[in-house]
């Protein structure tokens, strides 16, 4: 794997779950990591400080509000200042509800649209310019099974998902000249914070019990009838970040247990 010392990352959604698994790679490769997520604050700072003792690099940390363009561009600001550049950005922060559509909450669907998608577009409008100019950028978005196919009750989620596809494919042909690589990565079921949050609700949404959704939903939906890990998705965002991959642009990624070959 070719290292990434001298590198710098920015991952959004970054203190747990997939995202912690990306900026942990990252660092170990020798990249500057930008934290970024939600949690306790004496947890975050002790992810912190041991990633930066651990990996040598330079790991900073922001509470930037996804769902809050200003504080998203200053995020980006931040993380220029401090590393000199942004090199690779990882859109990762997402959330996620179910619920049949005629009784989905409006402000769920706002939040989730503005976390899981509106601010990969916000992140990548203010990093791009820097990324071009210094002709090495990679642009990574964390997509999901849900950007190729749909499941029932998570209609703002898989609508979140098919745009960030649709995102990919754009900024990776507008940039495509530019020695910038724009790719998806779709993860199938992870068993994450995020995935262990939707069982209970998934579960009151079909009238069946929690076991029955890991066994009949979840895992029915992964041919392999096994669950993700965050190393391989952390594993495909460094090939992609490689020299091996600089050739790939505009691709979306499956890690799904065949899930979407179905």
């Amino acid at each position: 794997m070719t290292t990434l010392k001298g590198k710098s990352a920015l991952v959004t959604g970054s203190t747990s779950g997939i995202g912690r698994a990306i900026a942990e790679a990252l660092a170990d490769q020798g990249a500057n990591v930008m934290l970024n997520g939600f949690g306790d604050s004496a947890e975050i700072e002790a992810l912190r400080a041991d990633l930066a003792v651990r990996s040598g690099a330079m790991v900073l940390y922001s509470a930037a509000d996804m769902t809050k363009p200003d504080e998203i561009a200053a995020m980006v600001t931040e993380a220029e200042a401090a590393f000199g550049a942004v090199d690779i950005l990882v859109n990762n922060a997402g959330i996620q509800f179910v619920s049949p559509i005629e009784d989905f909450p409006t402000d769920k669907w706002d939040a989730i649209i503005a976390i899981n998608l509106t601010s990969a577009f916000h992140t990548t409008k203010h990093a791009l310019g820097g990324m071009k100019s210094r002709g090495w950028g990679r642009i990574i978005n964390l997509a999901s099974a849900h950007s190729l196919v749909a499941s029932p009750f998570k209609a703002a989620y898989v609508a979140a998902k098919h745009g960030i596809a649709g995102l990919t494919k754009t900024v990776a042909l507008e940039c495509a000249e530019d020695g910038v690589t724009v790719n998806a990565i779709s993860p199938g079921y992870v068993l994450t914070p995020l995935v262990q949050a939707q069982i209970p609700a998934t579960a009151k949404a079909r009238g069946i019990t929690e076991e029955e959704v890991k066994r009949d939903v979840i895992l029915a939906a992964q041919p392999t009838k096994k669950f993700v890990d965050v190393e391989e998705v952390a594993g495909t965002v460094l090939f992609l970040c490689s020299d091996a991959a600089k050739g790939m642009t505009g691709a979306n990624l499956s890690i799904d247990g065949g899930w979407t070959a179905k």
